[in-house]
């Protein structure tokens, strides 16, 4: 585990599960970061844009490799993005509540990735 702080120290992120629907977390999320002034991409490969911006359908096709993953998607959906942003080098990632079980987290500690359990919408009120 890693203390928020150091994460929300990171500047710049990348939502997995961002959406345009703007009562989804993904959607929240994603607008909370880029008013906070974080450099912040969308990764659903559901979308093309998300509140304007483009939407990516990987980790790999992003044009910057991100400091910190934000993950909004279900535990089910969340170990192959794990693994891509292990290959990657990304160090640091944020679940949000309800995105993680103990499959998860075991994988996320066998990949040597650090992590928050915690809403980021409450830690940037």
């Amino acid at each position: 585990m890693c203390d928020n702080e150091v994460m929300l120290g990171k500047k710049v992120w990348a939502v997995v599960g961002a959406t345009e629907n703007p009562e989804k977390f993904g959607n929240r999320i994603y607008r909370r970061l880029k008013q906070r002034c974080y450099e912040v991409y969308a990764v659903n490969p559901m979308y093309d844009i998300v509140d304007g911006d483009p939407c990516y359908g990987s980790l790999s096709e992003l044009p910057k490799v991100p400091e910190v993953i934000d993950m909004v998607v279900s535990p089910k959906r969340a170990i192959p993005v794990l693994e891509e942003a292990a290959k990657l080098g990304v160090r640091y990632i944020w679940f949000q509540p309800h995105t993680y079980d103990d499959e998860v987290l075991r994988i996320t500690e066998q990949l040597g990735l650090e992590y928050v359990l915690d809403c980021v919408l409450v830690a940037l009120p």
